[in-house]
């Protein structure tokens, strides 16, 4: 019995407690809030981090050259970066083929633009296909 007692009083003077807290909080206007200035330096690094990240996300490149020689593959993907420098290439190795893709699109419309501008200056097959591709966090503003 003097235990139950006991605890009733305690779980009494807890509510007590937190209600004069509210009300004074509330009666002020204002709450103080107190915290390790550390938090600060990690919120602003893990802000600098989320910046920098460059996010994969499902989207389509424009492939322009397929062959299992890597001389051919990377003459062509020096031809590319000359003539759209705006846009990243790769050069993909799926055995036995050396594959050289351009571009980081979200839709298939956008790739296609490309594709018809590059298929008067590469013979063999321009060709829209799907790619996880690289999105910087600036073009996820767009």
């Amino acid at each position: 019995m003097l235990y139950r007692t006991g605890c009733l009083f305690l779980l009494m003077l807890a509510a007590v407690t937190t209600v004069r807290a509210q009300d004074s909080a509330n009666a002020e206007g204002s709450v103080k809030v107190s915290k390790d200035s550390r938090i600060d330096v990690l919120i602003k690094k893990q802000i600098y981090i989320n910046t920098l990240a460059i996010r994969n996300q499902p989207g389509f490149r424009v492939q322009i050259h397929s062959s299992n020689r890597r001389n051919e593959a990377s003459d062509a993907k020096a031809k590319v970066m000359q003539l759209y420098p705006e846009y990243r290439t790769y050069l993909d190795f799926q055995a036995p083929y050396f594959k050289v893709r351009i571009g980081d699109f979200k839709t298939r419309e956008e790739a296609t633009e490309l594709r018809d501008k590059l298929s008067t200056q590469f013979t063999g097959g321009v060709f829209v296909v799907p790619a996880i591709i690289n999105v910087s966090p600036e073009k996820e503003i767009e």
